[in-house]
């Protein structure tokens, strides 16, 4: 049973949506610590003039807040501002934007107290487009797990009986697989390949890559995991 790992992203890339797909079952880190100036409440989108940076605003209290905690500063109309950025400047007369649009659209009529909520709809929605039905569990309800780095994961390994977790290559400087090795479980590397895909207004020199994952369901639609499976590499494990 292989199972996968990460925390919860706005708009998530393309790197997370190939590991939710490759697992067996996917568990949202959602109990660790929020990670200020990082990934989790912001992403790229390709407008017509180039890269846009999303942020969805955070109240900023204490330094060791929990992700499932994080609150979003609803004080300032990124709502809106998000809304206008996707239909008016980046996706609409894309090849999907009348089939998945209005799904995408619809995320912003919700005012979303906790960061996570919306973080968990943009993926589901994501998830959803592409066709992945991979279970998600949230870390949170699994119970408390004593350990740190390595341990941590390799204790969530255990409680939901994987044999083998898939993890990201940015992980192999920290990631003990002698740890692992003594829960009884193997470690896998994603060895990720982004593809490169008809990007709405941009010739095959002007692909930009690393966006949201949503770039490649607007362009591409549910076809899209065909081109993210056909990409990859095998997968690696030391």
């Amino acid at each position: 049973m292989r199972v996968a790992m990460h925390q919860p992203h706005y708009l998530p890339w393309l790197g997370l949506i190939d590991k939710i797909d490759r697992c067996d079952l996917f568990v949202v880190l959602d109990h660790v610590q929020y990670e200020r100036r990082g990934w989790q409440n912001r992403n790229y989108i390709a407008s017509k003039s180039g890269p846009v940076l999303l942020s969805v605003p955070v109240i900023q209290r204490s330094r060791n807040e929990r992700i499932m905690d994080k609150l979003i500063n609803n004080d300032q109309p990124w709502r809106e501002k998000h809304r206008r950025t996707l239909a008016e400047h980046a996706y609409r007369g894309a090849p999907f934007f009348d089939r998945f649009g209005k799904d995408c659209l619809s995320l912003y009529d919700t005012e979303w107290e906790r960061l996570i909520d919306l973080s968990m709809a943009t993926t589901r929605m994501l998830l959803t487009g592409f066709g992945i039905t991979t279970p998600i569990v949230h870390a949170s309800e699994l119970g408390d797990f004593p350990g740190q780095k390595s341990e941590l994961l390799a204790q969530i390994c255990a409680k939901v009986g994987a044999t083998v977790m898939l993890s990201g290559d940015g992980a192999r400087d920290y990631v003990d697989q002698g740890l692992f090795q003594r829960y009884g479980i193997g470690v896998e590397w994603q060895n990720f390949q982004h593809p490169e895909y008809p990007q709405q207004g941009r010739g095959k020199d002007g692909f930009l890559p690393r966006m949201a994952a949503l770039d490649l369901l607007m362009n591409v639609g549910p076809d899209g995991l065909g081109l993210l499976r056909a990409a990859r590499a095998p997968t690696a494990g030391d």
